[in-house]
């Protein structure tokens, strides 16, 4: 049976189809800044570590729980905000802050400084994605969401290949100071094409009717009670919460886990690439090309194809939003077991590309769900609570935790061995998450409204 959805009245028309592409062109460029600035820090994290004499609970705090905490905070009050307030003008304010502090970030001469300096890049980049999702969705129509908004994330895996392979080549050519200032330039830029191009349907002649009056808006507390009752939509949060773990604990070290496992076959390979091609790459630069790659490739071909297949078949069963995220992710555990003990790190980094793959179909279906399971007034709220969700266990514990195991394992197995099975240990945390998506699917067809 075929469920339709109706939306709502006071929902906007959707964008003409150029108008549309180039919109939603916009906030993926966004959105790939976004992670690149997020993301960088990554494959920086070794040499930065030796350079301030960091632990790995240190690279954990700085990579995620600095960031996640006003990241995650902020993102609620800024998104009621966001309800009412020009979409736009929030993103591009937003985008000319982080950037500003991504560049800050290169200034750092010691760990407090490079700590404040995350902590503003979080801020600024609380201010993206929830109006994001809410523009997304009056952008489009309501049978092309999912597609939009896997596209929108794909920034994601494109952002994150961005900053593996910018950060690399930087470091190992000018040093990790150097790749913070390119990474955060740019988005000054972008801040302002974004600030006079992009539209805004709710500034006049873009609605197709008048806005409630600001009397009749609901508050936090009334939005909150709109997703309070909705079982799917904490289900949801939860599979989200927990796949996001895996994967920011998992991206923050990627880096270091094949410097400190396979640093000799490393040197190999980049030495056999520089002798075919004449470049100059060393370890460092040659990890974060090809995990950039695994990531760019893989990961957005994965999102993609989690906005097509949840589309598809949310036709039919809205309760596709869910099952197609939790056979994804269950996928994800054989594969990145193998890859993380295989002891050739040509081998490993090919069969990383399963899980990169897999691990990024959530995506779309998640956020697109979110999207209808609130009335149109609600929803950059949605994308805030469940944004606040993902990245406060997901980003803030992610990293810290992978480093506080490693760092306890490695008492007795060394920092190589420590940090490899603490990859292994959280790799098995999907099964826990694919659970979850698939209680979401149980309801979730009955709770969609718009």
């Amino acid at each position: 049976m075929t469920v339709d959805a109706k939306e709502p009245a006071g929902a906007p028309a959707p964008l003409a189809k150029p108008a549309r592409a180039y919109a939603l062109g916009v906030l993926l460029v966004i959105y790939i800044f976004n992670f690149l600035d997020r993301q960088i820090v990554n494959i920086l994290a070794e040499p930065i570590k030796l350079e301030l004499g960091l632990a790995d609970w240190q690279i954990g705090v700085m990579t995620g729980l600095a960031f996640a905490v006003f990241y995650t905070v902020l993102g609620i009050p800024i998104a009621r905000y966001a309800e009412r307030a020009d979409r736009v003008k929030i993103i591009s304010v937003a985008v000319a802050v982080w950037s500003a502090f991504t560049i800050l970030c290169g200034m750092a001469g010691n760990f407090v400084q490079l700590l404040a300096a995350r902590i503003g890049v979080g801020v600024g980049e609380a201010g993206c994605t929830p109006p994001a999702h809410s523009l997304i969705s009056d952008y489009t129509p309501k049978e092309k969401r999912a597609s939009a908004l896997a596209l929108y994330s794909m920034g994601i895996p494109l952002g994150s290949l961005a900053g593996m392979v910018l950060g690399g080549l930087i470091a190992d050519a000018y040093g990790w100071r150097m790749a913070f200032f390119v990474a955060g330039a740019p988005g000054i830029l972008l801040a302002l094409i974004a600030w006079f191009t992009l539209p805004e349907p709710r500034r006049k002649g873009l609605k197709k009717i008048t806005p409630a009056p600001a009397a009749s808006r609901p508050n936090i507390l009334n939005a909150m009670a709109e997703m309070k009752d909705k079982t799917s939509f904490w289900w949801i949060s939860v599979g989200a919460a927990l796949s996001a773990m895996i994967g920011y604990g998992h991206i923050a070290f990627y880096g270091s886990f094949y410097l400190r496992n396979h640093g000799e076959g490393l040197l190999a390979l980049a030495t056999q690439l520089n002798d075919a091609t004449g470049l100059g790459f060393g370890p460092i630069g040659f990890i974060g090309t090809a995990l950039g790659l695994l990531f760019g490739i893989c990961g957005a071909a994965g999102t993609y194809v989690g906005g097509i297949l949840a589309d598809r078949s949310a036709r039919v069963n809205p309760a596709g939003y869910a099952i197609v995220p939790a056979i994804a992710t269950a996928l994800t555990v054989p594969p990145f077991v193998a890859a993380m003990l295989v002891g050739d790190a040509g081998l490993s980094l090919l069969v990383l590309a399963v899980p990169i793959f897999f691990g990024a179909v959530w995506y779309g279906p998640v956020f697109a769900s979110a999207q209808s399971l609130v009335e149109p007034h609600t929803r950059a709220t949605a994308a805030a609570v469940l944004l606040f969700i993902i990245n406060l266990v997901g980003l803030g514990l992610g990293p810290l935790s992978v480093g506080l195991v490693s760092d306890a394992l490695a008492v007795t197995m060394g920092a190589a061995e420590g940090l490899r099975w603490s990859m292994v240990i959280f790799g098995l945390v999907a099964l826990l998450s694919a659970g979850a998506f698939f209680m979401a699917a149980r309801t979730l067809k009955d709770e969609i409204v718009s």
